[in-house]
C-alpha cells in the first residue's frame, strides 16, 4: 500500500526530525535532561464562556503533565553495500510523546513515532524523575496514525493518573487549547493558543487521508508527536500528529492533531490487538454557500438545519435512499450541525448496526433506517493544504 512517497517519508522519521515540503511529523531523535515549560496563558479566552469550570493553564498542567510520557522506539534495520560479505544490522530510534488513557496502563501516541520497532521488545517510555518502563504496541491505526501502548503501573507515583477525554464534535474555532509535550526532548512543555481551523485533512503514514482533523496554533514542534491536545478544562480534544514549517523544522504556528473522537471509537478494539474496524456511513461534507447560512441565521432555524451532505455512490447511505444535497438532521435522536458529530455518532456504533438518520429534503422531513458498513480502505490521499508530504 505504500508508495516511493510515503517510503522516503518514513525513513526520515526513523531519523528523528522531518522536513518535508513544508510538513513535520513531529518526531525529534536524541534526548536532554532538561525541563522548560512554556505557560502562555489564554487569558481572556480562558476566562469567557461559561461551559463550565475552566481551569489555569498553571492548574491543568500540574494535573495531567504527569500522565504524559516519552516514547521511544528502536529500529533495527539490516544495512548491505556491495562491500558488505553479510547484510549489517543498522539501530535507529524515533521518539515523541504520548498520553495515558486508562489506569490499568494503556499509552495512546503516534503510529508513526513506534513505526517498525518490534512491538513487544522495541518500545519504552519515560515518566517524570526519569523512571523509564518497557512498553508493549497492543494496537495499531495506521490510516489514522495512532498507536496504542501498555505499560505496567506499578510503583508510579499518585499523581501519574489518566487524562480527562474531551468531545472533538464540540470543538470550535476560536476555542482555547494547551498542547502537552516533549518538543526537541525537552521534558513535558505546555504551550498554548486557540482552534485555528476545523475539518483540515493531512496525510497519514500509509498515505491515506485523515479528515476532521483540528488545527491550532499552540506551538508544537519535532518531539511533540503523540502527545495531547487540551481544551480549557484540561480535557483530551486532539493527538498531536504534524504541523506547517518554513522549511527550518521549527513551528509556523500552523499544527494539525487528530480528533479524540477518532480514536475513542476503536479503542476498544485496540486495546485487544485487532485491527480497527469503524462504521461507516458513505457521506461527506456538502460545502454550503454564506448566503444560505445567513439566511437561515435570519429565521433562527440555525440550530435545526442539519448538515447538507454529498453521498457516496453505492455506499450505505445511498443504498437507503439518502440523496446529494439531503440535510441529515439528527441520528438515533441525536441532533447533528457539523460532519464531525456525524462521524462521532457512527464511530462509536459497529458495523451491520442499524441506525435512524432523520433528513430534510426541501420542505419534506424523512427518516432513514441505515445499516451501517465497515469503512472501506481509503484512496491515498491528494490534496493537501499545503504541499505534500514526501
Amino acid at each position: 500500500m505504500r508508495g516511493s512517497m510515503w517510503s522516503n517519508f518514513a525513513a526520515a522519521v526513523v531519523g528523528g526530525t522531518v522536513v518535508a515540503t513544508g510538513f513535520v511529523v513531529l518526531g525529534v531523535a536524541g534526548r536532554t535532561t532538561t525541563r522548560d515549560i512554556v505557560q502562555e496563558a489564554p487569558a481572556a479566552a480562558l476566562a469567557a464562556g461559561g461551559r463550565g469550570m475552566e481551569l489555569t493553564p498553571h492548574a491543568i498542567y500540574l494535573r495531567d503533565a504527569p500522565g504524559v510520557v516519552f516514547v521511544k522506539a528502536l529500529v533495527t534495520t539490516q544495512v548491505s553495500t556491495p562491500f558488505d560479505l553479510y547484510p549489517q544490522r543498522q539501530q535507529t530510534s524515533s521518539t515523541g510523546s504520548g498520553f495515558l488513557i486508562s489506569a490499568a496502563g494503556y499509552v495512546l501516541t503516534n503510529y508513526h513515532v513506534v513505526e517498525g520497532a518490534d512491538p513487544a521488545t522495541g518500545v519504552s517510555v519515560q515518566f517524570e524523575d526519569n523512571i523509564t518502563r518497557p512498553a508493549v504496541v497492543v494496537g495499531a491505526d495506521e490510516s489514522d496514525d495512532l498507536a496504542l501502548l501498555h505499560v505496567s503501573m506499578e510503583g508510579l507515583s499518585p499523581a501519574v493518573r489518566p487524562l480527562p477525554l474531551g468531545d472533538s464534535s464540540s470543538v470550535r474555532v476560536g476555542d482555547p487549547t494547551l498542547a502537552l509535550g516533549n518538543p526537541f526532548g525537552l521534558d513535558r512543555t505546555l504551550t498554548s493558543g486557540i482552534v485555528s481551523a476545523l475539518q483540515r485533512q493531512i496525510q497519514a503514514p500509509n498515505g491515506f487521508a485523515i479528515a476532521n482533523v483540528i488545527q491550532t496554533d499552540a506551538p508544537i514542534n519535532p518531539g511533540s508527536s503523540g502527545g495531547p491536545l487540551l481544551d480549557a478544562y484540561g480535557r483530551v480534544i486532539g493527538i498531536n500528529s504534524q504541523m506547517l514549517t518554513a522549511g527550518a523544522g521549527g513551528s509556523v504556528g500552523i499544527a494539525f492533531a487528530v480528533p479524540i473522537d477518532t480514536a475513542k471509537g476503536f479503542l476498544p478494539q485496540l486495546e485487544h490487538g485487532g485491527v480497527p474496524t469503524l462504521a461507516y456511513l458513505g457521506v461527506s461534507a456538502t460545502k454550503e454557500p454564506a448566503s444560505a447560512r445567513r439566511a437561515a441565521s435570519a429565521t433562527r432555524a440555525a440550530s435545526a438545519i442539519g448538515v447538507p451532505v454529498d453521498v457516496q455512490p453505492g455506499g450505505p447511505a445511498a443504498r437507503a435512499g439518502l440523496r446529494d444535497d439531503d440535510r441529515i438532521e439528527a441520528i438515533d435522536g441525536r441532533r447533528v450541525g457539523r460532519i464531525a458529530q456525524i462521524r462521532a455518532i457512527v464511530t462509536a456504533r459497529m458495523p451491520g448496526v442499524a441506525v435512524s438518520v432523520t433528513v430534510r429534503r426541501g420542505r419534506q422531513t424523512r427518516r432513514l433506517r441505515i445499516v451501517l458498513g465497515a469503512e472501506p480502505m481509503a484512496v491515498p490521499a491528494k490534496a493537501r493544504l499545503a504541499g505534500d508530504l514526501s
